[in-house]
């Protein structure tokens, strides 16, 4: 049986380096096959996962000579880290591994939604030449607000502030001590969400920011804000965005994840015909530097634990 069980999609640099040192059983679609799965890590010492990956007590008892979770990335909704530390399992995150790709993203939107000229070529191609019907507005000199100012907040509102934007946040579980807010201007969000010209969400998802960005909220911020959304789909009640974007009271949104993953084609449908709207399948965070990133950080969290297991 394996001492490494991979269930999700890893860097295949990170898995052979992994695969030197350990039997590693590395299948990608293995989140799919949940008796497989429970078969599998029965005697694993170690359980690499992403997002999809359900980690949680009946999947933690079969794993009886589990010591550590390694998560390619940070959200940990899907693992039961309660659960994990009654067993005394470590969990191990990559980090800011990622925090350069969904910054990235998070701007790369803003731009599309801002300048719907990228968009264009198409209509060009065709002998179309809409100039004045293209003509939109710049990054520089509007204000981002950030829900959240954890690792990937704190790499975009560097980004953000180099592209001459003022940036904002919000964060009550961050010290006001904290060093990080030499970054944004410290707001509660109500205030945070009226003055934003982009709203970009960074929270886990918890029961206190579920839907967090609801009807209401929506109705607080700019006509003409963005709302990108690449943490967990859930603080986004979409029925809301949708709304708002159908009449015209929000500017555009971005939405990289969703309540209910993967989006199939008859929920999907209820987004078709949404103007300014974009829909990317949870890649925010995707790019062949980041994955390299994340598997390196994710192999040498996982080395090290079980190096100082018994």
């Amino acid at each position: 049986m394996p001492d490494i069980v991979i269930t999700e999609f890893m860097d295949d640099r990170a898995v052979a380096g992994l695969s030197r040192d350990f039997d590693v059983h590395y299948d990608p679609d293995l989140v799919d096959e949940p008796e497989n799965l429970a078969t599998l890590v029965a005697d694993a010492r170690a359980l690499i996962v992403r997002n999809r990956t359900q980690v949680r007590a009946p999947l933690l008892d079969a794993a009886t000579k589990l010591v550590v979770v390694g998560r390619l990335g940070v959200g940990l909704d899907n693992i039961d880290t309660e659960a994990c530390a009654e067993r005394n399992i470590a969990v191990e995150t990559a980090g800011a591994a990622n925090a350069d790709a969904v910054a990235e993203y998070v701007l790369a939107a803003c731009l599309s939604l801002l300048r719907p000229a990228v968009l264009a070529s198409a209509r060009v191609a065709a002998g179309d030449w809409p100039r004045q019907e293209l003509v939109g507005f710049e990054l520089a000199g509007r204000r981002l607000g950030l829900v959240g100012l954890g690792s990937i907040a704190r790499v975009l509102a560097t980004k953000a502030a180099a592209l001459g934007m003022s940036v904002t946040a919000h964060d009550p579980l961050l010290a006001p001590d904290s060093p990080a807010w030499r970054l944004a201007e410290r707001m509660e969000l109500r205030p945070l969400l009226q003055s934003a010209d982009v709203v970009s969400l960074h929270v886990p998802l918890i029961d206190s920011t579920h839907h967090l960005i609801d009807t209401a909220a929506i109705a607080a911020m700019p006509d003409r804000a963005i709302l990108v959304n690449t943490s967990r789909g859930g603080i986004v009640d979409e029925e809301a965005v949708l709304a708002a974007l159908r009449a015209g009271t929000l500017g555009g949104a971005a939405l990289d994840v969703f309540e209910s993953e993967p989006v199939d084609a008859e929920s999907g449908h209820r987004f078709a015909g949404v103007p300014n709207l974009i829909l990317t399948p949870h890649i925010a965070g995707l790019t062949e530097e980041s994955q390299q990133r994340v598997g390196e950080v994710t192999a040498a969290n996982v080395r090290a634990a079980l190096a100082g297991a018994p």
